[in-house]
Parts: C-alpha cells; sequence; structure tokens
C-alpha cells in the first residue's frame, strides 16, 4: 500500500522542488492542498503518514488578516501531539513553532539570498550534514524561538534558529534546500513586491542562483533522502 504524504502550499511557486524526487522513489502518493481554499479536516492531518508545510509570504501570527492560519495551527499541534511525521519548509518552519507553542515574530532583518548554514553537532550528525559547506537559498524575515524539546540543527548570524528537529520524526527547515534553481525565476516574479521593497538585485540573485543553485539542488535531495530513510525505515 503506497504510503501518503499531505503537501500544504500557500502559494504555488513554492512547492515541493527537488523533495519531490525523494517522495515519489519512495512510493508516496501526494495529496496537495491550498492553504486557505481547500478545507482540510483533523482526519486529513492525523490519516497521512507525513505531512509537508510549505513556505508563503505570511506571518505565523496573522491570523487577524487570515484566520485560518488558527485552525491549521491546531490541527497541526494535534498531529504533533499524535507523533505524526512532520517536515515544515520556511513559513512551514515557523507553523510547527507555534503549534509546539514557540513564539514567532519578525526577525532582526529580511534574508533573502543565497549563503551556507552553519550546522551544529546534531545537524552535522544527521540528514543536514548533506548542506555542510553549501549555499542554500534564504528567503524570510520572521523567526522563531526554539521549541521546548527540540534541537537545534543550524543557524546563521542574522537567524540563530534556521533548522530543529524534534524526536527525529518532525524537521524544521527556516531556509529553502527544496527550490529547484530552474524555477527560481517564478519566484522572482511572485515576490516582485518584496524584492524591490527590500532593494534586492535580481540580476545578482540570478547570478548566484547560477553559480550555487545545482549543487544545493543535490544536497537538498541527498537531504531529503537521508531524512525519508531514516524516518521511514524499510518496512514501516
Amino acid at each position: 500500500m503506497k504510503k501518503k504524504c499531505l503537501v500544504l502550499r500557500h502559494v504555488a511557486f513554492e512547492d515541493l522542488g527537488v523533495f519531490a524526487e525523494g517522495l515519489a522513489s519512495r512510493g508516496f502518493e501526494l495529496d496537495v492542498r491550498q492553504a486557505g481554499v481547500d478545507a482540510l479536516t483533523s482526519a486529513d492531518w492525523h490519516q497521512a503518514d507525513l505531512a509537508v508545510v510549505l513556505g508563503g509570504p505570511i506571518g505565523v501570527y496573522e491570523t487577524g488578516r487570515y484566520p485560518w492560519l488558527g485552525q491549521q495551527i491546531s490541527h497541526l499541534g494535534e498531529r504533533l501531539a499524535a507523533g505524526g511525521a512532520t517536515l515544515g519548509v520556511c513559513l512551514g518552519a515557523q507553523l510547527i513553532a507555534a503549534a509546539l507553542g514557540a513564539r514567532v515574530y519578525p526577525g532582526r532583518a529580511k534574508e533573502i539570498g543565497w549563503a551556507p548554514v552553519t550546522l551544529t553537532p546534531a545537524g552535522l550528525a544527521g540528514p543536514l550534514r548533506a548542506l555542510d559547506g553549501a549555499p542554500v537559498l534564504h528567503w524570510h524575515g520572521d523567526t522563531f524561538d526554539l521549541p521546548e524539546g527540540a534541537t537545534l540543527l543550524a543557524s546563521t548570524a542574522i537567524t540563530p534558529h534556521q533548522a530543529f528537529e524534534v524526536d527525529g520524526h518532525v524537521l524544521g527547515l527556516q531556509f529553502h534546500p527544496e527550490v529547484d534553481p530552474r524555477q527560481v525565476e517564478a519566484w522572482l516574479i511572485g515576490h516582485t513586491g518584496e524584492l524591490a521593497h527590500e532593494g534586492i538585485d535580481l540580476g545578482t540573485l540570478r547570478a548566484d542562483t547560477a553559480r550555487f543553485g545545482a549543487a544545493a539542488a543535490q544536497a537538498g535531495r541527498t537531504l531529503m533522502s537521508a531524512w525519508l530513510d531514516r524516518t521511514f525505515p524499510t518496512g514501516r
């Protein structure tokens, strides 16, 4: 029987990217839902073997503007409490942190562009070791406190909490190792307002994508495969 992966997407271009390959090779059936549009019940969250919560340009704390966020966090909290395997990227990592009771808030500065993360000893000992020394794509303005019981895996100078895990089956990634460099132009279109507001040079982003994208994508594939192998060992 195929394993089911619930994928919660907030904007169309921030998709599974290179992570999709690892899921497909391990026989996962994808159930992609659009946040704020597609209804999701507690049963949907509970019955999935894996839940992947992707990124987006809104804040976890903007529940007044996006009322469905509260229910999303509540359902995610129920899944985490039940021990369900869960992966969050960027906004997804922030939602996991919030569901675990941690504070999510604007960071010291926006972090947009290609740069490496510094791995902790725990990060180097696990699936994130594939990222050691490899620049990854950062695209966020918010950050979070480390949830109680979580293990810190990666940091940057601007954002000390870049990745964490809980009990080996929950992984939060503030940065974007899933990104397919061939699709970055869609990000430049979709986030045009933010890029203009922050004065980000598109030429530099394109050049850095050409320079670092292929190696980062391979590192992202390796990370995902290693995490899936650890979280869903053969026979599970």
